[in-house]
């Protein structure tokens, strides 16, 4: 049951993050383009990389930590849902640049940011 506990936990936490990061990316570019997801997506896959890489593997983080900090912070502060959703709407929208600017840069940064976790772990 704590385990379960510690997720929520985290997920809340990183859940509010995410909202206020996003609305702070908003409110400083004002574009169509979700910026504000992109910038969560990217701290939260650098995040994981480094729980993961610089801790997990050198035995430093408990499995309680890291359910509550990787599953639960990460996956509550990371938005891949809004991703696709925001995706959605750029096609509807008939916004295919975007659209394709959107799916590469989450794609390309957030694997990027795994690996920059990486090698500055290592």
């Amino acid at each position: 049951m704590i385990k379960y506990l510690l997720v929520m936990l985290g997920a809340g936490v990183g859940g509010g993050l995410r909202f206020y990061v996003s609305d702070m990316m908003h409110k400083l570019f004002p574009v169509y383009f979700p910026v504000g997801t992109l910038t969560v997506n990217f701290i939260g896959s650098l995040i994981l990389g480094f729980l993961i890489f610089g801790l997990d593997e050198k035995n430093i983080l408990s499995s309680d930590m890291k359910l509550l900090l990787g599953v639960g912070f990460c996956g509550g502060f990371t938005t891949f849902s809004t991703f696709s959703l925001e995706t959605l709407y750029l096609i509807r929208d008939a916004e295919f640049l975007y659209t394709g600017l959107n799916v590469a840069a989450n794609v390309i940064l957030t694997i990027t940011a795994v690996y920059i976790s990486y090698i500055l772990t290592k």
